[in-house]
């Protein structure tokens, strides 16, 4: 890296206390990553337009009621503020969750329409093990 430093950028990312402890394990690191940039987690609303985002970018949509459903979602996960809630990293983890149980959802019922095929429902979005 010495040899090559105006030719090399070199980013890592991770939480912070990891990425601390990181830097610590060999006394050199630290003067070889000079700037630090620390990223805020995002707010519920923010979660909740990146939520919608995701489904978009899918074709699925999200009723009212389902969007209640994933704000009450986000409220008990942030509020447990468990280290392994990963702000954007959760939120595709339950929506992909939650396009898994929408499919287990229609394949009960006899006749699925399209639109059917990309509403999400609110018992479709439930917490995920983290």
């Amino acid at each position: 890296m010495e040899d090559h430093k105006n030719d090399l950028i070199l980013i890592l990312a991770g939480y912070q206390k990891e990425m601390e402890s990181f830097l610590q394990t060999n006394p050199g690191l630290r003067s070889r990553f000079p700037i630090h940039i620390d990223f805020p987690d995002y707010n519920q609303n923010e979660l909740i337009q990146i939520a919608e985002q995701m489904c978009a970018k899918r074709q699925y949509t999200m009723s009212d009621e389902a969007l209640n459903s994933l704000m009450l979602v986000i409220t008990k996960q942030k509020g447990l503020r468990d280290e392994a809630f990963g702000n954007a990293r959760t939120i595709r983890n339950i929506i992909e969750k939650a396009i898994r149980q929408q499919a287990v959802r229609l394949i009960a019922k006899s006749n699925t329409t399209r639109q059917d095929l990309i509403s999400l429902e609110p018992g479709d979005l439930t917490e995920v093990r983290l």
